[in-house]
């Protein structure tokens, strides 16, 4: 699909209409009505959910130390309890409880983002959604639309705007996309229409931001504030929306348009190219493993063939990664380890699962782990080009002795082509929050969420997410 230009496309209006880019994308994506959304929709979207409720609450547990910090920061700006800290027994302001539960929703980075936007949608327009509708006591219904709303728009927003250009410029595009995201998603709770909803785009416009420079902070405090600040933003520019505050009625056009800001180009019909019809929560992809999902389909690859072939990571003399050149930098050498592929590929064959535990505390002391990191190259692979950003298709290439392994991954398992069924959904929350809640609470979330539908008041189930203080790694009494 060929790309049009901010400056070139100016101030023309959307295909078939007389209106503007900005009215006609929000006016379209305004009307959906959740009684219009396919059984399957509903499902997949109480899944993805449930599964971003399970690593924001998880991210909470004293054994991280950042949910501590954030409950610090709520403390001191106060404001009225309207909306659960998932995880904690707190509630705050839905402005400061959106920058917090998307902070504790990347934390961990295991929860679902769609792949050709390079997108974490549900750390962001999760928590915004459940803040702005548990003080609008919201139905059930309600919170569902405004999730298929939110994520759509803000992984509608990402491929406009063409993440691999966010990406060379230092942006990241989960921020910078993910609030207008969360502003949609606001603003479908809210009801807002006509002008309203425009200042609404408008505003989240003038806050979108996000710098990639996060890559820098080994503590992995950056890297999911900036979700949380995405968050907090788009319901911020709902909110000033709604109390009558004006914005850029047309943030896609005009002198100084969106695109030209960010990447230098705009791609219009990236925004409704099957608008209402293919649900961007269907494409999204669920994680078997904590930590960036450029590298899945390597880890998946490398674990396959130790099984297959009864390797122990002392048995491998060298592993070579190729990904797509124009995205394999980001794993390259990163500082981070969740983002790291040398340190995270040697992780797996030592440790044959990778849990954010790992990669918070570096291990690269046990013996054997820091000789074979050093042994993992990573290349770009121009061919692999061709399928990228909508496939991570990955080869790894494993040597052994005199023998050399290899395996081609383009669906890994949790991909929207090979995806999680509901019980390995609900088994993985489980998993995840066994040493943070007890089975009762789980059980009882799970079944919240699985009736969503027909909850009258979200405030109910957001109740259910509370969780007391306790000693760091032991559940409550």
């Amino acid at each position: 699909m060929a790309v049009t230009s901010t400056k070139e496309f100016g101030t023309m209006s959307a295909p078939g209409s007389s209106q503007s880019i900005t009215e006609q994308f929000a006016g379209r994506v305004a009307d959906w009505k959740y009684d219009q959304l396919a059984g399957a929709v509903v499902q997949r979207t109480k899944e993805v959910l449930l599964d971003g409720i399970g690593t924001a609450m998880t991210a909470a547990s004293p054994r991280y130390g950042i949910g501590d910090i954030l409950q610090a920061f709520a403390r001191d700006t106060g404001g009225p309890p309207d909306a659960q800290i998932l995880g904690t027994s707190m509630r705050t302001n839905i402005e400061t409880a959106a920058l917090i539960n998307g902070t504790l929703g990347y934390f961990l980075d295991n929860e679902s983002h769609h792949v050709e936007a390079v997108l974490h949608a549900i750390a962001i327009v999760g928590p915004a959604t459940l803040a702005v509708a548990e003080r609008a006591r919201s139905s059930g219904r309600d919170v569902i639309l405004a999730l298929v709303t939110g994520i759509d728009v803000a992984c509608r927003m990402s491929s406009a705007l063409n993440p691999a250009a966010l990406y060379a410029r230092g942006f990241d595009p989960s921020s910078v996309a993910g609030t207008f995201g969360a502003m949609a998603a606001a603003s479908s709770v809210l009801g807002l229409a006509g002008d309203q909803l425009l200042s609404a785009y408008g505003l989240a416009g003038e806050q979108a931001s996000g710098l990639l420079a996060w890559v820098s902070d080994t503590a992995e405090h950056a890297r999911p504030v900036t979700k949380g600040i995405a968050a907090r933003n788009g319901v911020t520019a709902a909110h000033l929306a709604s109390c009558g505050l004006s914005g850029p009625p047309a943030i896609f056009e005009g002198k100084y348009p969106l695109g030209t800001a960010f990447t230098g180009e705009f791609d219009p019909a990236r925004l409704f190219d099957g608008l209402g019809e293919n649900f961007k929560v269907m494409e999204l992809y669920f994680k078997d493993y904590a930590c960036v999902s450029f590298t899945h389909p390597g880890i998946e690859g490398l674990l396959d063939i130790c099984r297959a072939e009864q390797l122990q990571a002392d048995d491998i003399t060298r592993i070579t990664l190729r990904f797509p050149a124009s995205g394999y930098k980001v794993i390259d050498g990163n500082p981070l380890r969740s983002h790291c592929a040398q340190y995270l590929l040697a992780l797996a064959a030592y440790k044959g699962r990778i849990v954010f535990d790992d990669v918070l505390n570096d291990r690269r002391s046990e013996p054997g782990l820091a000789a074979l990191s050093r042994r993992v190259s990573v290349i770009g692979d121009p061919v692999l080009d061709e399928t990228y950003p909508a496939v991570y298709r990955t080869i790894i290439e494993v040597e052994a002795g005199d023998k050399t392994y290899a395996r081609d991954i383009t669906h890994p398992k949790g991909s929207a082509a090979n995806p999680f069924t509901t019980a390995e959904v609900e088994e993985k929350f489980r998993r995840i929050t066994a040493d943070s809640i007890r089975e009762a609470q789980q059980d009882a979330i799970i079944q919240a969420i699985c009736k969503l539908e027909e909850a009258d008041d979200i405030g109910s189930v957001c109740q259910l997410m509370s969780v007391p203080p306790y000693p760091a790694g032991r559940r409550p009494l």
